[in-house]
């Protein structure tokens, strides 16, 4: 037999990982690679149970079923409808599964297979994927592993964003103490079979809202329904980092808590553009313990080392007084040697500055870009800006819950109400600082080596 794949389909196919996600983008020949996966792997391992999931069975009857029906062999295969399983001539086995409901997971709980697979993942919780991962268990030495596919968007849009993209690079294998992971991206661009047969689909996709066309043709994960940053966009808000020149003027903006200290430093050129270059990101909500003032403070002196800070900007709830000693915190930040300047406190006026900033325009040198970039070193800006949604009883706002994901964004917003953009730049340079470049740490600690698949 002879089985047609693509580049990114052969690639999806030998991937060599604990964890694999396959797509992002509508048209990259995502089901087709999937299936063409499994019917390869059931050649290759006689005996083998793969379990095959869509959301709905109506999805599963009418995606993963049929495509498996046109393209496997009848004398090597059949399929039983009622129980929703596939036999191969060797002994392997395709389960067809479906989870309507979350209870329904508890369906395969003294079940046994060597692959895993879900189709549309995006469609399934983080819960329902993480209990299935107990599944891959069995006597034989088969190579298992969770095989997915999906585009951006769905409920599940966050926690597979979080698992698979925000890690850092695709096409890399990432190894972490529970296993390993990849992400495989594809575009309609990659399936030279869908584009000669159908070569009017790129125009229907073109023909979308902007939202929906980058995320279907352009497989763009930084949209989703309900996000409030709409105007976040990597591949223009992300750059490398570069020496900071010394006349620009730096600040530093911070959202602190007992929780969590989210704080950066943000570089202002002669014209107003803002550059968001290091990171300090410690505190509870990413597993850290809390700091304490003087721990705070000592962190943001250690970050701004070298650099003449012109201001640091801190939200207002700092400047009430304590119970315990009658002093403030922005006080006792004071006396650690950081002097704090009260940002305000209006949360919707300040959302509007920071978006203003996030919108491209057109700049003094003609070109088109956001007045505000941020260093890859930022890495958990990066992760939490775009996954923000609007607050369901006060759309303006942004939804304070996950609360995790708000802190960065504070840190920006105090720093955009308290610099609000002038129409025109300044006449004259602002006064100078020295800025010490920091090489910056492009993945969060803890995730150990990069291995490039080849």
């Amino acid at each position: 037999m002879e089985l047609a794949l693509t580049r990114r389909q052969y690639e999806f196919v030998n991937a060599r990982a604990d964890e694999v996600l396959f797509g992002g983008a509508a048209g990259g020949g995502k089901s087709f690679g999937q299936m063409a996966d499994a019917l390869i792997y059931a050649l290759r391992y006689p005996g083998s149970k793969q379990l095959l999931l869509r959301r709905t069975l109506t999805e599963l009857d009418k995606s993963l079923v049929r495509v498996a029906l046109s393209l496997y062999p009848r004398e090597w295969f059949t399929y039983q409808k009622s129980e929703h399983t596939g036999r191969f001539s060797n002994g392997s086995l395709l389960d067809f599964g479906y989870l309507d409901k979350e209870s329904d997971v508890y369906k395969y709980q003294s079940a046994e297979y060597d692959v895993i697979r879900f189709d549309e993942l995006t469609h399934f919780s983080e819960a329902t994927y993480v209990y299935l991962i107990s599944r891959l268990r069995g006597v034989s030495d088969f190579p298992r592993s969770v095989r997915s596919t999906t585009n951006p968007g769905g409920a599940g849009h966050g926690w597979v964003k979080a698992r698979f993209i925000d890690i850092g690079p695709p096409d890399t294998v990432y190894r972490f103490t529970a296993g390993s992971r990849i992400f495989l991206p594809s575009r309609i661009t990659d399936n030279c079979f869908l584009t000669r047969a159908d070569p009017g689909y790129v125009k229907r996709l073109e023909n979308l809202s902007e939202k929906d066309r980058k995320a279907l043709l352009d497989g763009n994960w930084d949209l989703f329904e309900g996000q409030y940053f709409t105007e976040w966009d990597r591949r223009r808000h992300v750059i490398e980092p570069f020496d900071i020149p010394r006349e620009w003027r730096c600040r530093f903006t911070m959202d602190y808590g007992l929780d969590m200290l989210a704080g950066y430093v943000i570089a202002t050129d002669g014209f107003g553009n803002d550059y968001v270059a290091r990171e300090i990101y410690e505190g509870k909500d990413n597993g850290g313990e809390g700091l304490v003032v003087s721990e705070a403070a000592r962190r943001i002196r250690e970050i701004c080392e070298g650099l003449d800070i012109y201001a640091y900007i801190a939200p207002p709830d700092l400047w009430s007084r304590t119970k315990d000693s009658g002093k403030s915190l922005a006080a006792l930040f004071g006396e650690e040697g950081v002097r704090l300047t009260k940002a305000p406190g209006g949360r919707v006026s300040g959302w509007m500055q920071l978006r203003e900033r996030l919108r491209p325009a057109r700049t003094e040198d003609g070109s088109v870009r956001p007045r505000l970039r941020v260093f890859s070193g930022c890495v958990n800006l990066i992760r939490t800006l775009p996954a923000l949604c609007h607050d369901p009883a006060r759309p303006d706002d942004v939804a304070l819950r996950p609360h995790e994901l708000t802190h960065a964004a504070d840190a920006l917003r105090y720093f955009a109400a308290a610099c609000p953009r002038s129409a025109a730049p300044a006449s004259k340079p602002p006064p100078r600082c020295d800025f010490s470049f920091q090489k910056p740490r492009p993945y969060p600690s803890g995730y150990g080596e990069r291995i490039k698949v080849i």
